[in-house]
Formats: structure tokens, C-alpha cells, sequence
């Protein structure tokens, strides 16, 4: 990808190198109609619960870095790429006359503060949708090289893309339905399926994404391949297949590598939110 080195993006916080965390709050607000739409296929059952707030307990406070920073291409990329999936999203919704509120983004190691909880390493990038904010160490991206074979720096941007999608999720108000749906699920199995649902729909959405991106020329030769083998490296059942060496699909959260490198196909083939229907 096209990125460029150095790159400073507005929205994003840089807490690493402190030694401490903190949170960050964005504005809110806007509903874009075609996402909205999406429900109308919904159906759903009884019981059961899911908390965005079960996070794993932080690790121990880390000392302030000093020196050169060694993620420094990292932390590049991630903040180039927050900007231009943003903007996307600033022109799709304003095409349909609303106005798109930006997510934040913080960069940590370790552990820092989050408006759900802790945000840890262990966990991941995530995204909070109590503070509109991203959450990422950059040592993931070493980790998603290094572990689940997925390199190259749009593999990296496919990651930032996915969690700019959550946001949009959020301020549409699709994940407030997921979780209706979730409360009145009468099964564990029940539940998860709508958390693989929501997380397909992120990565068709992160499609859309790099489809303007490769309009805008920013994509190099092979990457979009880097994006698909970061989407099959993090299916449900290539991690559980490498963690315990069984598959087990009635756990699945996130889908499965074919179907997360196919609802990201999706997004990429028609640049269109409406065919994004993981519902």
C-alpha cells in the first residue's frame, strides 16, 4: 500500500511511549439508512447475554520507552489508514445526506484504560462503543506476522479497516440491535451466531474500503491478497485448529476463514453497503 512514512492522523492517540493510558472520547450521533435496512431480514429467539465489557484482567504497568520507536512503520501505517478508511465513510455518508461522526484511535503497549474496561494486549484491536475509540498495541501486527502468517502492510490496513467498521456499526445502530438479539437468544450457540454475523458484515465493510483505496491507487501488486491471508489467518477455524487441533463451529465469534475472506470479497466487488447483508 501507499502509505507514507510519518504519517500523523488527528484522531489518533499515542500513549506507548508515557507509560501509562488513557481513554479518548469521540462525538456521536448520524444514521445512514442503507445500513440500517439491513435488519429487516432479522429474526430472533430468548435468553442468554453478551458484555463487550468482559475483558481480560491488564498486565502489569509497562516503564516509558525511550529510544527510536521500533514500530514506528507500524504506527504509520495504522494512522494512515485509519484517515483513508474514515474518509470513505465520511463520503459514503455523506452521498446519503448524514454526516459520519470520526471514531478515535489509541495506540498502547501493554495495557491502558479504556472506556470499556481494560484494554489489553492479550485481547487484541478492538473497538469500545462506549468511547468511539480504537484500541491496538502495535505489537500485534508482529504477532499476525510471525504466528498466523499474515504479512505485508495491507494485512495490517485490513486490520484498521475491520475496526473503523465496527464504528460505523455502532453509530448506525446495528450493534445496538446485535445485542437485543443477543439478550433474547434462547441458546450460547444463538448468541455467537449473531457475533460471527456482525463480524462478517465488519469485514465486507472493510472491503468497500480497500475498493476505494485500489480506486484512489493506493493498493501495490498483491495487496489485496495480504488482506485476504490476514482474513483467513484470523477464522475461528484456523485459530482453533492451531490452538487445540479440533474445529468446533457451534463456538465460532468470528466465522470462518472462507467465510470472512468471502463477505470481504464482497465489500471489494461491489463497493456497495447494501450487499454487506451478513443478516
Amino acid at each position: 500500500m501507499k502509505w507514507k512514512r510519518g504519517y500523523r492522523s488527528q484522531d489518533t492517540k499515542d500513549v506507548r511511549r508515557s507509560g501509562r493510558g488513557t481513554a479518548v472520547a469521540a462525538g456521536g450521533g448520524g444514521i445512514i439508512a442503507i445500513l440500517i435496512a439491513l435488519f429487516v431480514a432479522f429474526s430472533g429467539g430468548g435468553g442468554g447475554g453478551f458484555s463487550l465489557d468482559q475483558l481480560a484482567p491488564a498486565p502489569p504497568a509497562q516503564e516509558p520507552q525511550t529510544g527510536p520507536d521500533p514500530n514506528e512503520d507500524l504506527r504509520s501505517i495504522a494512522e494512515f489508514t485509519l484517515d483513508q478508511a474514515q474518509g470513505t465513510w465520511t463520503d459514503l455518508f455523506s452521498q446519503a445526506g448524514q454526516e459520519y461522526p470520526r471514531a478515535s484511535m489509541t495506540l498502547f503497549s501493554g495495557s491502558t484504560a479504556s472506556g470499556c474496561g481494560s484494554a489489553t494486549s492479550q485481547i487484541g484491536p478492538h473497538y469500545c462503543p462506549r468511547d468511539q475509540t480504537i484500541y491496538i498495541d502495535l505489537d500485534f501486527f508482529r504477532e499476525l506476522e510471525t504466528r498466523f502468517g499474515a504479512a505485508g502492510d495491507f494485512a495490517e490496513a485490513y486490520v484498521i479497516a475491520h475496526e473503523v467498521s465496527h464504528h460505523v456499526q455502532n453509530i448506525t445502530g446495528v450493534m445496538d440491535e446485535v445485542r437485543r438479539l443477543q439478550s433474547q437468544a434462547t441458546s450460547q450457540q444463538d448468541v455467537n451466531q449473531f457475533s460471527v454475523r456482525l463480524e462478517l458484515q465488519a469485514d465486507c465493510l472493510a472491503g468497500i474500503w480497500a475498493r476505494s483505496a485500489y480506486q484512489a491507487d493506493l493498493l501495490d501488486p498483491g495487496d489485496t491478497q495480504e488482506a485476504i491471508e490476514a482474513a483467513e489467518a484470523v477464522g475461528d477455524d484456523r485459530i482453533q485448529e492451531q490452538a487445540t487441533g479440533t474445529v468446533n463451529p457451534e463456538s465460532w465469534t468470528h466465522g470462518s476463514s472462507e467465510q470472512r475472506v468471502e463477505w470481504f470479497n464482497t465489500g471489494f466487488e461491489t463497493g456497495d453497503p447494501n450487499a454487506c447483508n451478513t443478516f
